[in-house]
């Protein structure tokens, strides 16, 4: 957990909102093989793939996708691999929610609110500050799961996006963001419509919760 300074957070902004996602090319995601697995199964599916051995490559990523305790967006990533190959999950898992992100396009910038089912969880504010948390401890579980528990109510109502994910939202716009292994499914709108919004409404009210929670980390 840190609370990140404003020319740190100003000069990563846009890289670190592409992490958190699930949705980093093949190439970026796989070239991490020191620090361990996944990453070596994940650097190994893609070689897999260079070399045109595309079966080996949905076998390894398959395996990535059914291993237990992993980092969300691990799984996240693998399911997006796997789609790119034309493997869908099968449909008990389609919905199955790995992380929301919220986005709320501000006076001043973007904020971002994310929650994952790890019960990791990060906050980066539109001033160049930032909160993450990666579960030192379960003091944070129960705001995390109910914002995860909200989302999944909206991914139901939802289908999966099927275009490259939406840049930034511009000002005075808001985005509800669900990761699933059958792709995004996100709603936007005006932040105060969203907020008064029967399905978007507790997203925004649990992710206001989790974010007041994790600024208040960094004052103790």
């Amino acid at each position: 957990m840190g609370w990140f300074g404003k020319k740190k957070q100003t000069e990563a902004r846009a890289e670190i909102r592409d992490t958190l996602f699930g949705d980093q090319p093949f190439g970026s995601w796989a070239n991490h093989a020191s620090s361990g697995e996944p990453w070596l199964s994940f650097t190994s599916a893609k070689a897999a793939l260079d070399r045109g051995d595309q079966r080996a490559c949905i076998e390894i990523l398959t395996g990535i996708a059914d291993r237990k305790d992993l980092e969300s967006r691990h799984y996240v990533q693998a399911w997006e691999f796997l789609r790119q190959l034309g493997v869908l999950p099968p449909k008990e898992k389609e919905k199955e929610l790995y992380g929301v992100v919220v986005e709320a396009g501000l006076n001043g910038g973007l904020d971002i609110i994310a929650a994952y089912a790890d019960l990791s969880a990060r906050y980066y504010n539109y001033s160049g500050a930032g909160v993450v948390w990666e579960r030192p401890d379960a003091t944070l579980d129960a705001p995390i799961q109910q914002v995860l528990s909200s989302g999944r109510v909206v991914a139901a109502q939802l289908g999966p996006w099927k275009g490259p994910r939406p840049p930034v939202p511009p000002q005075g716009i808001a985005r509800i963001n669900m990761l699933t292994p059958s792709g995004l499914h996100f709603g936007e709108g005006s932040l105060q419509a969203l907020a008064s919004d029967p399905l978007g409404g507790p997203v925004i009210a649990t992710a206001t919760v989790l974010m007041r929670a994790l600024i208040g980390k960094t004052k103790k």
